[in-house]
Parts: C-alpha cells; structure tokens; sequence
C-alpha cells in the first residue's frame, strides 16, 4: 500500500514540477497580486492532491486543475468584494528602464481593465490571450459552452475598446464600427 502512495506521491510531484510555473501565471493573471497568485495555487494543488488517485489516470488532470484554480478564485472573489478594498497599488518589482516602464505601463493599463471585468468574462480573456487556449479547452475549463466563451470574449473585448478609447489601438484592440465610445 505504501509503495502505491509513494508512487501517486512522485506523480503528483512530477505534475507539480511541470505544472506549477503555468498555474502561477494564470493565478497572477486573475488576481493580479503575487502573494494572492501564490495563496490560490497552492490551494488549487492541494485540491487536486486530494483526488489525485481518482484523476491521475485521465487526459484532463490539467483540466481538472484549471477549473479548481478558476472555481477557488471566483469564490474568493465573492468573499473579498465584502472585505476592504486597497486605495493603492504598488509595483511588485519596479525597473528604472525607460522601455520597461513604458510597457509596465501599458501592461498596467491594459490589467486595470482586465481586472475590471466580470469574473467570467476576465477567466476567458485571460485563458485565451495568456495561456492561448482553443475554445473549447476554455469552455472545459469553466465549465460552459463554447458559444458562452465566445460571447463573453466579445462583450468582454467590446467592453474594453469603449472604456479604452482612443487608447484602444494602442494596446492592441482595435476599435470596431458601431463600437466606439
């Protein structure tokens, strides 16, 4: 018996090792902190060590993942729009680079309105555009259908160009006609 938890053991370490750097991302991407990054992909790996035995054997051991780090931060979410709410944000690693800072800033600008979005709309963006999932992995994941992805990534990218403006094209969304602001 305890050769078959050693050996679950050394897979799941194994798909920690080769996992983990992706779910980090990912779990950046939503929250938008590290420490809250960190926070939800270790409870994301926990969860997934508890049914270890039941998925391991499957193709959607990432799937599976996924849609627990998803779940776990919606749920968060749900519980922290109750809490306080930070006034300020700080850089987690500021660098005196001109070009650095002006794509810090963009990418700033452009999280801001991600981080904006309903908490649907942001998983898809960002696993589309981040982790550059199909849509039907996306839809997996989350659990609806892919005619729910694509709606939501168009409203949710409609959404962006008219809170963006003109400033739009220069983050890569182009304004479409019958969209402007």
């Amino acid at each position: 018996m305890s050769e078959v938890k050693s050996s679950h053991d050394e897979e799941f370490r194994e798909y920690v090792a080769a996992r983990s750097a992706g779910l980090h991302r990912a779990a950046y991407l939503l929250t938008g902190n590290w420490a809250t990054a960190e926070d939800l992909v270790q409870t994301t790996l926990t969860k997934t060590y508890l049914a270890w035995g039941r998925i391991r054997t499957t193709d959607s051991v990432d799937a599976y993942a996924r849609r627990i780090l998803y779940n776990t931060n919606a749920s968060w979410w749900r519980k922290r729009s109750n809490r306080e709410k930070p006034t300020e944000i700080f850089e987690d690693r500021p660098d005196p680079s001109r070009d650095f800072a002006e794509q810090s800033a963009m990418r700033d600008a452009m999280w801001k309105h991600i981080a904006a979005l309903p908490k649907r709309q942001r998983a898809v963006l960002v696993l589309r555009y981040y982790e550059n999932r199909t849509d039907a992995q996306i839809a997996e994941v989350l659990g609806i259908s892919v005619g729910t992805v694509k709606s939501q990534s168009s409203r949710a990218l409609a959404g962006m160009r008219k809170r963006l403006g003109d400033r739009a094209g220069a983050l890569g969304l182009t304004v479409h006609p019958g969209e402007a602001a």
